[in-house]
């Protein structure tokens, strides 16, 4: 099972996402988005793959939403997953990705991780 985690260690809810794959043999490739935020395209297919909008998948609560909001729109995907390049503190977490069905989940409650590895 090939899956990628994007993950922010701080965050209680991504260890603990993180840890039910490992503690079931998982290991997954881990993106620290804040140090490695993802391009408007990664962020687009994200959404895709949650089958949302890119609003949806994004922490409105943080400031870096509100700078986001700012500047475009909350309806426009491509505007608002351009700005979670300058702004990744703003993309939910974790989000974690089955690379081999193309299905995604964001870990919140960690145990939503079970969808793609019990399936």
């Amino acid at each position: 099972m090939n899956l990628t985690i994007y993950h922010n260690p701080a965050c209680s809810k991504s260890r603990q996402t993180l840890a039910i794959l490992n503690e079931r043999g998982i290991s997954p490739t881990i993106v620290e988005y804040l140090k490695t935020p993802p391009d408007a395209e990664t962020v687009l297919d994200l959404a895709r793959k949650l089958g949302a909008s890119v609003a949806e998948i994004m922490r409105s609560n943080e400031a870096d939403f509100a700078a986001i909001t700012a500047e475009v729109s909350a309806d426009d995907d491509a505007g608002m997953a351009a700005g979670i390049g300058a702004h990744p503190k703003a993309l939910q977490r974790p989000i974690v990705v089955n690379e081999d069905t193309g299905k995604a989940v964001i870990g919140r409650p960690p145990e939503n991780v079970l969808e793609l590895i019990d399936s």
